[in-house]
């Protein structure tokens, strides 16, 4: 026979453990550094619990977990108009993290659905006051816009948004094949201007090279023909110096060698100067002294 009383007070002992085990549970929380708990007693908020052990009273108290970890929202193509009525598709990043737990549980009900429905109206608007040229070139700004704005929304939320980065913008095919054009376009007429900006710094190049070659070779010339002038300064005062040292004995014969090599070319003409009777006048009175015996002067 089972003993129905045995069984029965095993039953209430399960029981009774298994209900201690759900108390302990709902009592005792382990909180991670990067998360807390925000605590309502009774529906009223205490405060966020955290990190470590948390004591809570079961049914009375009811936790909700929130991650203070940043996180990132991935916000898909959304088609904006810009201010000439270009249609471009935009997807972007949206990075945050809580910095007050409370008010990220009490003050609004899925931060990060609401944060990506204020950043896709807020992206409309900014795409919208910008042209086409500016959305494709001014990447960086639309970015600073579209963080500070989200920021004054969240802020009451107790989230804050550090990073917004647009990742793509998909203009229309048509437009985009007219931008290719452009570029197209573009980069040929700074080839041309860089060609001809070339040429121009060569051809300037070159001729400051002639001048420079002409400055130099009139240099040359005019430190050479002072050379040359001085040498033959130097010259003429040295034939100077020997002369005023020679007689005019010396001279008369250096004339008469003279004229004698003049004459033995059979094509050369002799002029006889009229200077040459006064330069033979000495050298017939030597003859004359050298007739005479003696040595003595002849007579008249």
């Amino acid at each position: 026979m089972v003993d129905v009383g045995l069984v029965v007070g095993i039953v209430i002992g399960v029981l009774l453990v298994a209900m201690f085990a759900m108390l302990v549970r709902l009592s005792l929380k382990i909180v991670r550094e990067y998360q807390r708990l925000v605590v309502f007693r009774l529906g009223r908020t205490i405060g966020a619990k955290g990190p470590g052990l948390v004591v809570l009273i079961p049914v009375i108290d009811q936790p909700v977990w929130v991650d203070l970890r940043e996180q990132f929202i991935q916000v898909p193509h959304q088609t904006c108009i810009t201010r000439d009525n270009a249609p471009v598709a935009v997807d972007f990043l949206i990075y945050m993290y809580v910095v007050d737990a409370i008010s990220s549980v009490n003050q609004v009900q899925n931060y990060t659905g609401a944060a990506q429905g204020i950043a896709t109206t807020t992206l409309r608007a900014v795409i919208g006051d910008i042209s086409l040229d500016d959305v494709l070139a001014k990447r960086e700004q639309i970015n600073l816009v579209l963080r500070s704005k989200l920021d004054e929304v969240t802020e009451r939320w107790g989230v804050k948004v550090t990073t917004v980065e647009i990742r793509e913008i998909n203009p229309p095919r048509d437009i985009q094949e007219a931008m290719n054009r452009q570029m197209s376009a573009e980069r040929n007429r700074r080839a041309v201007v860089l060609e001809a900006d070339g040429k121009r710094e060569a051809a300037v190049m070159v001729a400051e090279g002639q001048k420079q070659a002409a400055i130099l070779e009139a240099e040359g010339g005019r430190q050479s023909a002072i050379l040359r002038a001085e040498g033959f300064s130097l010259a003429l005062d040295k034939v100077f110096s020997v002369a005023k040292t020679v007689d005019s004995k010396t001279m008369s014969l250096q004339y008469l060698d003279a004229l004698r090599a003049l004459g033995s070319s059979p094509a050369t003409k002799l002029v006889v100067p009229m200077e040459f009777t006064s330069l033979l006048r000495p050298l017939a009175g030597l003859a004359g002294l050298a007739m005479e015996p003696d040595g003595a002067p002849g007579k008249p």
